[in-house]
């Protein structure tokens, strides 16, 4: 059932009147649901130049999936605490662009839906179909808007909300020599996992040597993570998918250099550690308990910072020359033909 309020999106408010003239703050699209305008939020604060790198943080795509909008929230509003006093973060933005989207489907979450108001499943929703086998079902269907994971209708336009993330990404991040995206889900196994594309084909991306060296460098930085780092297509395919869809029309004509990341943090293990969280659809997807909520929400603070260092600093760690031969070899090996 919906909930008389949607306290993501009051979080969200409180943090952009808490931020002032720090943000620039844009409503990408409103959506309607049950007599009530729903705005979707894009946040961004530091360097506006285009010569400066940029890093986008994504949650709340899908409705059933809260801990994705709340992960980013909290760091949102990490960023904003650290800003009163300082001096190394706002060093850091000087040179650096910060993009937040952190609830992209606030009809879904009202609802309690993976889906948008429409039954459209925003990351089946790009115009872009795998070129290899998918799941039944899983990978993206057009039989009924009544049925998970329906991609929309045959040659229609993009949902609202998948096209403002689109506007999001090409204007504020495609628009740079580099960035980076992460897009925060739940439901996906025991493990914390990164994925980066393809999910629409098992061949490897153009820009894998840097994908290798990004975790090559977070895996030096922090040994004892617990992340898995993959492609998604090692897991399964899917037609329509956002991310491929804006990596490669990002990519495809320029030197330009964007890495999106997908966290899909393991619901699997909530559940294992109180079963009875399998019967409500909501909890399926999200820690209820009290020290659980609070343990994610900051454990993932090490990730963001490191994203948002990585990103500021992509000079000193982007393979060239042979150095990206052997990354891109050491990925194929690790990805690919293990």
């Amino acid at each position: 059932m919906p909930e008389k309020n949607l306290p993501e999106l009051i979080a969200l408010k409180r943090l952009i009147d808490e931020g002032g003239q720090r943000l620039d703050v844009q409503t990408s699209c409103t959506v309607a649901m049950d007599g009530r305008q729903f705005p979707v939020y894009s946040v961004a604060l530091g360097n506006p130049s285009p010569d400066a790198p940029a890093l986008g943080f994504f949650g709340g795509i899908h409705g059933l999936e809260r801990i994705g909008t709340q992960v980013v929230l909290a760091f949102l509003d990490n960023l904003l605490a650290r800003l009163r006093w300082d001096d190394t973060l706002h060093r850091q933005l000087e040179s650096m662009r910060l993009v937040f989207m952190p609830l992209v489907n606030p009809g879904g979450m009202w609802q309690a839906t993976r889906c948008n108001p429409q039954g459209v499943d925003l990351m089946r929703n790009a115009p872009l179909s795998a070129v290899e086998r998918v799941p039944f079902m899983l990978g993206g269907q057009r039989f009924s808007r009544h049925l998970p994971w329906y991609r929309g209708p045959e040659g229609a336009p993009m949902e609202p909300e998948s096209h403002a993330v689109c506007e999001v990404v090409e204007r504020e991040l495609l628009s740079r020599q580099f960035s980076m995206a992460l897009d925060c889900h739940s439901g996906f196994g025991l493990r914390d996992r990164i994925w980066f594309p393809h999910a629409h084909t098992t061949a490897p991306i153009a820009h894998l040597a840097d994908v290798g060296a990004l975790e090559e460098l977070f895996s030096q930085s922090y040994p004892n993570h617990n992340y898995v780092f993959e492609p998604q297509s090692r897991q399964y395919r899917t037609h329509g998918d956002l991310w491929d869809y804006l990596y490669l029309n990002g990519t495809g004509y320029s030197q330009r250099v964007f890495l999106p990341l997908t966290l899909e943090m393991g619901s699997w293990l909530w559940v294992k550690k109180n079963p009875r969280q399998i019967f409500d659809r909501i909890a399926m997807f999200n820690p209820t308990a009290k020290h659980r909520l609070q343990r994610v929400l900051r454990r993932h603070l090490i990730l963001f910072d490191f994203l948002m260092r990585a990103a500021s600093s992509h000079g000193r760690w982007m393979p060239q020359g042979l150095a990206r031969k052997v990354h891109h070899r050491r990925a194929l090996d690790q990805w690919y033909h293990s």
